[in-house]
């Protein structure tokens, strides 16, 4: 009998796309199942990529490139950068690779050795803790609840920070949560970063563009501490802004022997990202402005409609998103009821019998580091969102 690594035997699955898997499970048997799991837009990629995929195929752009990426599209991530970011990069500070989540799977894999820790707040993205593990570092969790409004504070940060340190990981806006941390917030933690310098900081920047306070961008670390730039990496990608899930295509920019270390990586792992995602890209970059800012205002749109909707379900708060597409919804007034004598005592339970009995899959608080929550996406119609909360509001009045 094959024996599997002691990695192996540790490993989870993703927990978000085993829910995924569970709904569609249930789907196939007939029932009407609404999904607000994954995170992922239910847009069509825009056109001007999907031709210049189209393109790609037709012209044979379906070759090998560099591990790191084509030479123009890492000079188009770098203009991109500098417009909405202000900050030079050279090509040579960029990798391009096979989703965000590879780049940010890279990135710890090059920083971590044995027993480094990694701080991470809750409420956090599923994998975050997972991809630390693989790379044999230690995810060193801070509780962010309600009382600091789900985000790290400086004298948590401070507080968290030892000899083992290695990686401050963190998402703004937050998936979860879709809260965003202020610049105000972003000058205070650097203030604190800048007293440990051995310390690199990874800035999941996959929301950035989907903001709705009508700024173009999420306010950024290195806006207000470019002096940080030489230990902070910034994550990208396709997914969420482009809706370009399925092409799998994202970016990092940060100091240059990271990301060689990281392109060499790629190279040793998953090769070179694809051309046709690539080339795809490269037109996404170019001229999907309007885009980007349509699918915000539809964002907003859903965001209000979903607000009204979910404050008619008794036993519900939520706070409201400031960027992304979640509710991060308080559901710790539903737990210690029963449901047709069936004990609720954690997220998970409420959301299984949400699934399994109302057909509505959501991701519970747990899985992100933080009970008593669930989060759902509203990365879908708003006709569809109303129906799922109808759902919701029948279950919880039936609770005792």
């Amino acid at each position: 009998m094959i024996q599997l690594s002691k990695r192996a035997q540790n490993l989870k699955t993703s927990p978000t796309l085993f829910l995924v898997a569970k709904a569609r499970e249930l789907a196939s048997q007939g029932h009407d199942v609404i999904s607000l799991t994954v995170g992922e837009p239910d847009w069509p990629t825009f056109k001007a990529p999907s031709d210049a995929g189209i393109e790609a195929i037709q012209k044979g752009i379906t070759k090998y490139t560099p591990a790191n990426g084509t030479i123009e599209l890492r000079k188009a991530i770098s203009e991109k950068i500098k417009t909405e970011l202000g900050f030079d990069y050279t090509p040579k500070e960029i990798t391009v690779a096979s989703g965000a989540k590879y780049i940010i799977f890279a990135a710890l894999q090059m920083l971590c050795s044995p027993g480094d820790e990694v701080i991470v707040a809750t409420p956090y993205w599923v994998s975050y803790p997972t991809m630390i593990e693989l790379a044999d570092g230690v995810p060193h969790i801070v509780e962010c609840g309600e009382e600091e409004n789900f985000k790290i504070t400086p004298a948590l940060l401070e507080k968290a920070i030892n000899s083992k340190t290695k990686a401050f990981l963190f998402c703004s806006p937050s998936n979860p949560t879709g809260l965003q941390y202020s610049a105000e917030e972003l000058k205070a933690l650097a203030e604190v970063l800048r007293r440990h310098p051995q310390v690199a900081i990874i800035s999941d920047d996959i929301y950035n563009r989907l903001v709705f306070d009508g700024t173009k961008v999420a306010p950024h670390i290195l806006q207000v501490a470019p002096d940080l730039r030489d230990r902070t990496v910034l994550v990208n990608g396709g997914s969420k802004a482009y809706s370009m899930t399925g092409w799998r295509i994202g970016w990092a920019a940060g100091p240059e022997r990271l990301i060689t270390a990281m392109a060499d990586y790629q190279s040793q792992s998953t090769g070179s990202p694809s051309s046709i995602s690539q080339h795809a890209l490269l037109a996404g970059l170019k001229v999907s402005e309007s885009d980007i800012s349509e699918v915000v205002h539809k964002l907003i749109a859903r965001k209000e409609s979903g607000m009204k909707e979910l404050s008619s379900v008794s036993h519900f708060k939520v706070a409201e998103p400031q960027g992304a597409f979640y509710f991060w919804v308080d559901i710790r007034s539903c737990l210690g009821k029963t449901y047709k004598d069936r004990l609720i005592r954690t997220s998970k339970d409420f959301c299984d019998i949400l699934l399994e009995t109302f057909y509505v899959a959501t991701v519970p608080g747990a899985e992100c580091g933080t009970e008593g929550f669930m989060r759902l996406s509203f990365a879908v119609s708003e006709e569809t969102m109303k129906r799922a909360i109808v759902r919701m509001k029948d279950f919880v009045g039936q609770l005792v």
